[in-house]
């Protein structure tokens, strides 16, 4: 099992968060979906910009702690120098790619499946509906 220490942005150069999970995707798409209310929500911290995979828990949480008592300078400089447009990289991190790609996706999902019926549903996890 992995865990990650990772760093949510409000934009480029904006409003920074730290934090550290077990389960990546999941805990951004609680910051994107705003699911808990505190700093991450008030301050429209969503996008994630830097992160590092761990083997411990303790080892993703001592790296928040250590980089949550960083200058500020130095978190930029983290984030920079490894994402330096400061890309979301949640939807890579996803399999998705960039936002700009989502639509192209999801138009991937609703095309017609060769030997079936081209009246299904898709739905927004990918399952697919035949009615009747």
């Amino acid at each position: 099992m992995a865990f990650y220490c990772y760093i949510v942005a409000s934009k480029q150069n904006g409003t920074l968060y730290i934090g550290s999970t077990d389960c990546l995707t999941t805990r951004i798409g609680q910051h994107k979906n705003k699911t808990f209310p505190g700093f991450t929500a008030k301050y429209g911290c969503d996008r994630l910009v830097w992160f590092r995979i761990f083997d411990t828990r303790e080892a993703a949480f001592r790296c928040e702690r250590r980089m949550k008592e960083w200058r500020r300078s130095w978190k930029i400089l983290a984030i920079q120098e490894e994402n330096p447009n400061w890309r979301d990289l949640y939807w890579e991190v996803c399999g998705v790619g960039p936002p700009g790609h989502v639509e192209d996706f999801l138009a991937t999902l609703s095309a017609p499946v060769e030997g079936q019926p081209h009246d299904i549903d898709v739905h927004a996890d990918g399952s697919r509906h035949s009615p009747g």
